[in-house]
């Protein structure tokens, strides 16, 4: 499976017996690609990079060096619950890298959504590239490229515009000295999952909430500032929180809040109060390539608003997005 096409006869994964049969595959490609050279992942904790890891250590085992990298973009104590879950309960070779300064330094100022997706895509190959020059005989960097990555960023043969990039696809650089290893990219959301289910990870883990490559770069829009950034990742703990409490958490396939670079007026003390609007994006899909929006009672609507607007300064507004894929993407940006 070496195209960037899924063949037209090729199986949909839904059942074990499929994922064991698409697993023994990629074991078998992964070795022979590989060699007993070593490999990079980026392992971001998200379901991708997390069945891409459980793929590769059954593959190639300990030649398997997974980088997390905290860009600063992650969610509320995401990068500390990727290092316990992967470095302390499953043993994996982990590395650490803090790059916040790193990356939100180069983001500085930058409004246009595509010159930031591509401008975090090619850090996290200069991070890795970085980490590569500290261990001998890497010589391929393995990915969670999944199919609707590749639909959305390459230009169909029709000429329609490109829905969007993704990091680990329109980002890379010509002179990438990385050989890839993606051996997930032919599969939609769904079958990920049915595949990291039959290579024994945790359901928790597997249908955790998808989470973008360019993490809250893509949330934050417009040029990213630490205040705003702050905000939207308080935000988002809130609605994430109020979602587990009500029992959404697990029927909802999607769920966040953006926060565009704009302010309103507000009230707050009995003074005007100028602040930015939390939206807030629940979807469902099956396949990532159109989505249906999640009907919200108006009290847990509420509950978030009250908490959002009280606990997180900035905000003075909450909005909820009721615009179905198509027209509206997934994400904002």
């Amino acid at each position: 499976m070496q195209t960037n096409k899924r063949p037209d006869d090729m199986q949909r994964i839904t059942t074990k017996e499929l994922a064991d049969a698409f697993i023994a595959e990629q074991v078998q490609e992964v070795r022979k690609q590989v060699g007993d050279k070593k490999v990079l992942l980026a392992l971001s904790g998200g379901v991708d990079s997390s069945v891409v890891a459980a793929l590769l250590i059954k593959a190639i085992g300990k030649q398997l060096i997974c980088v997390h990298v905290n860009h600063g973009l992650m969610r509320k104590n995401e990068s500390e619950n990727v290092v316990e879950i992967f470095r302390n309960q499953l043993d994996a070779n982990l590395v650490y890298v803090d790059a916040t300064d790193r990356f939100l330094d180069l983001l500085a100022g930058v409004s246009d959504p595509e010159t930031k997706r591509k401008i975090i895509g090619k850090e996290f190959i200069n991070v890795f590239a970085d980490e590569a020059r500290k261990v001998d005989g890497v010589e391929f960097l393995a990915q969670g490229t999944i199919y609707p990555d590749i639909l959305e960023s390459i230009k169909q043969a029709e000429g329609k515009k490109a829905v969007k990039s993704h990091h680990n696809v329109g980002g890379l650089p010509d002179d990438l000295q990385f050989s890839l290893v993606e051996p997930i990219k032919l599969l939609f959301k769904d079958e990920v999952r049915v595949v990291g289910e039959a290579l024994g990870l945790p359901h928790g883990m597997v249908y955790r909430q998808p989470f973008p490559g360019p993490g809250l770069g893509v949330r934050c829009l417009g040029a990213i500032t630490r205040d705003r950034l702050h905000a939207l990742r308080e935000a988002d703990a809130i609605l994430r929180d109020e979602f587990d409490k009500c029992g959404l958490a697990e029927k909802v396939w999607q769920y966040f809040v953006v926060i565009p670079d704009i302010k309103s007026v507000g009230v707050k003390d009995d003074s005007r109060y100028e602040g930015w609007p939390a939206i807030i994006r629940a979807v469902n899909t099956k396949d990532a390539m159109s989505a249906t929006i999640e009907e919200i009672p108006y009290s847990v609507l509420a509950k978030i608003t009250s908490r959002i607007v009280t606990e997180v300064e900035g905000i003075n507004r909450v909005l909820y997005d009721i615009t179905p894929k198509p027209t509206g993407t997934i994400e904002w940006e």
